[in-house]
Formats: C-alpha cells, sequence, structure tokens
C-alpha cells in the first residue's frame, strides 16, 4: 500500500492538487487496503488520514497502515473540517463521482476551502495491476475455470436458468470465493441474443444456446469469463455464428498487446465479425478492464484512442446476438504485455455439446 499512496502523490503533484479526498469505496480500498465502507481517505503530500466510524476502528487498525486513523463521533465532515484548517489546506480535491449529499456536505463544511473536482486519478493507478493484484485475480479466475468444469456436468434439458446460476454460485464459493463478482448470466435459447440476459426461470430446452457469464471475487478482486454452449446437437446455423466468434476473439488474442489504441484493440475481433456479414450484431465493445470492479478501465472500444497499458488485466469477449434466434460470447482475461497477452482463462472453448 506505500507504494500505491507514493504513486498518488505523485500523480497530485504532476496535476497541482495539494489535497485529494477519496469517497469511492474501491479506491479507499486500493490506496489503504480498508476492506470495511463508510469509510474516507483525505491525502496531502506530508499527510495521509483515514476517517472511519465506531464500526470499524478496530477493523482499520488491523488493515489500513501508513495513515492516521481517525474515528468520527458526529460524521466525516466534522472530521475533515477539522484536519484542513490544521494542515492549512487552501484547495481540496474531490471524486468527481460523489454523490450530491456528499458535495453540500463538503460545500457546507468548508465555506472558505476551493473545492477540484477530480476524475478518474486513481481509477489510473488501478489499470496497470501490481504482482499482488495479479495473483488474486488468478486465484479467483482458476475458481471460475473449475466452476466451468463443474456446471458442464450439471446442466441438463429441464433445468431452468436460475438453477444453473444457483449452482455455478454455491461451486464458487464453497472452492474458495467469497463473493459474486457480479450477478450470474443464464441466457439459453432466444434468450442467449441478449448480452446481459440475468438467469431466469426459463426451462433449458434441447437444441438451445446456453450462454454463461459469471465471476467470483477473491481478496476484493474480480474473474469474469464467459462460455456459450448447446444443450443437444447444434445446428448448422449455430456452428457457423460460434464459429465466426471464436475466430474474431482469437485473431484479437494473437495480435492485442500493450501500446495499441483500445479502438486498435476492438476493431481485430469486429473486422472478422463485420467481414463475416454480421456486424450489426457484435452491440458492445470487445472488453473491459477488470479488477477490484469487474467493469473498470481501460476500455477496448471503438469509441476511444486511449492507449493500453502493460499491466492491465482486460476481458476479450467479442459476441454475436440474433433477436430470435440466440446468441454467442466467448470472453477470456488476459495481462496485457508490450509483446502480447498473457491467458488467464483456462477453460475450453471448442463449441461444446452436451448431450
Amino acid at each position: 500500500m506505500k507504494t500505491r499512496l507514493s504513486n498518488l502523490r505523485k500523480l497530485m503533484r504532476e496535476k497541482d492538487i495539494e489535497a485529494f479526498v477519496i469517497y469511492k469505496f474501491v479506491n479507499v480500498t486500493y490506496i489503504t487496503g480498508f476492506t470495511g465502507d463508510d469509510s474516507v481517505a483525505l491525502i496531502t503530500d506530508d499527510a495521509a488520514i483515514f476517517i472511519t466510524d465506531g464500526r470499524y476502528t478496530e477493523q482499520a487498525q488491523k488493515e489500513v497502515k501508513d495513515f492516521e486513523i481517525v474515528e468520527h463521533k458526529t460524521g466525516i465532515k466534522d472530521v475533515l473540517k477539522e484536519y484542513i484548517k490544521k494542515l492549512g489546506i487552501k484547495r481540496l480535491a474531490f471524486e468527481e463521482n460523489v454523490t450530491y449529499g456528499q458535495y453540500r456536505e463538503l460545500k457546507e463544511a468548508l465555506e472558505r476551502v476551493e473545492l477540484i473536482p477530480q476524475a478518474g486519478l486513481v481509477e489510473s493507478l488501478r489499470m496497470v495491476k501490481d504482482e499482488e493484484e495479479i495473483n488474486l485475480i488468478k486465484k479467483a479466475q482458476s475458481i471460475t475455470d473449475r466452476a466451468f468444469e463443474h456446471i458442464l456436468n450439471f446442466i441438463k434439458p429441464g433445468m431452468t436458468e436460475k438453477e444453473v446460476a444457483l449452482e455455478l454460485e454455491y461451486f464458487m464459493k464453497k472452492n474458495g470465493a467469497e463473493d459474486l463478482a457480479f450477478d450470474t448470466i443464464v441466457a439459453s435459447g432466444k434468450r442467449s441474443s441478449l448480452p446481459h440476459g440475468k438467469a431466469s426461470d426459463k426451462v433449458i430446452e434441447k437444441e438451445d444456446f446456453v450462454t454463461i457469464d459469471f465471476g467470483c471475487k477473491v481478496s476484493g478482486y474480480c474473474s469474469d469469463m464467459t462460455r456459450t454452449i448447446v444443450v443437444g446437437k447444434a445446428s448448422e446455423k449455430q456452428k457457423e455464428i460460434y464459429n465466426v466468434v471464436l475466430e474474431a476473439q482469437q485473431n484479437a488474442l494473437k495480435n492485442l498487446k500493450a501500446g495499441i489504441t483500445s479502438k486498435e484493440a476492438d476493431y481485430l475481433a469486429r473486422s472478422v465479425i463485420e467481414e463475416k456479414g454480421y456486424g450489426p450484431y457484435f452491440s458492445h465493445s470487445l472488453g473491459h478492464g477488470v479488477g477490484l470492479e469487474v467493469h473498470e478501465g481501460p476500455s477496448l472500444t471503438f469509441r476511444k484512442e486511449e492507449i493500453l497499458k502493460e499491466g492491465s488485466i482486460v476481458t476479450v469477449e467479442p459476441g454475436i446476438y440474433i433477436p430470435d434466434f440466440g446468441g454467442v460470447r466467448i470472453e477470456d482475461m488476459v495481462l496485457l504485455k508490450e509483446d502480447g497477452v498473457i491467458n488467464l482463462t483456462n477453460s475450453p472453448k471448442h463449441l461444446i455439446e452436451i448431450n
């Protein structure tokens, strides 16, 4: 955590930020190591103050290093007011995504202090993972891979999507996951054309596509993977769509690397899908960063020219979604390197037919 705090202070100096207050839970966790909530961090070049309440003081004393831990009695704003006056702070940066209520509290408590909204300061640091973060994400993905292997022996025609999701979730938690990374997606038959089709009461039938998108958390860090299978024997149309998505993903995995732009990364898969005539049915970006949040920077999207950095962990998840027919998505998580990627996902991705 000391290195993260040092990196944040360096970034603050580059942006001429005198003091910075962090409210967002995952950003507080990233900078301080604290895993509770309802706490904030106030950072200057010389001071690091962690403000929490009586519920979390003992926990903070165990988890938070290199910060002065302060327990508030009447509210976070009163402690902020006290320390901002004590430290002589005239200009305070705050996260742009604070709630209106949090901003109003700051405004009322700090009448003579200039408040400066700041977007993406900690998030820019979080994009590049250190060794500890990479290992935790690998552990989460290992559980996810094992869960997929397990669910292939579980799915049968006649089950509901919710039953499959529940079994996945139970298996992951039983095998070391502390929580789900997000609500499990199980979408079968025509519902598989819904990119975010959460598990429903629909019964899985023979010859259905079944798209399963799921992940878990280990020490706060997420995994994320998607596989699409067929329950029964795949039709020629299903095979065609599946193979186009697979080819698109393989082209992206082969050519993706740090140093290219988000737009260039997205095109590695999109160009294949467009060439095969399915361009209008690829309705989202190629991927996104994964870490303390399952969706974080960078975005592998045609809408951005952001340069991808070595050390980022991103998803590679092209898809084709045809209304009233079904859809396919194949998703791996990879670590970006200067000369390519390291794939953290080990589940098979040939077209699996469950008989």
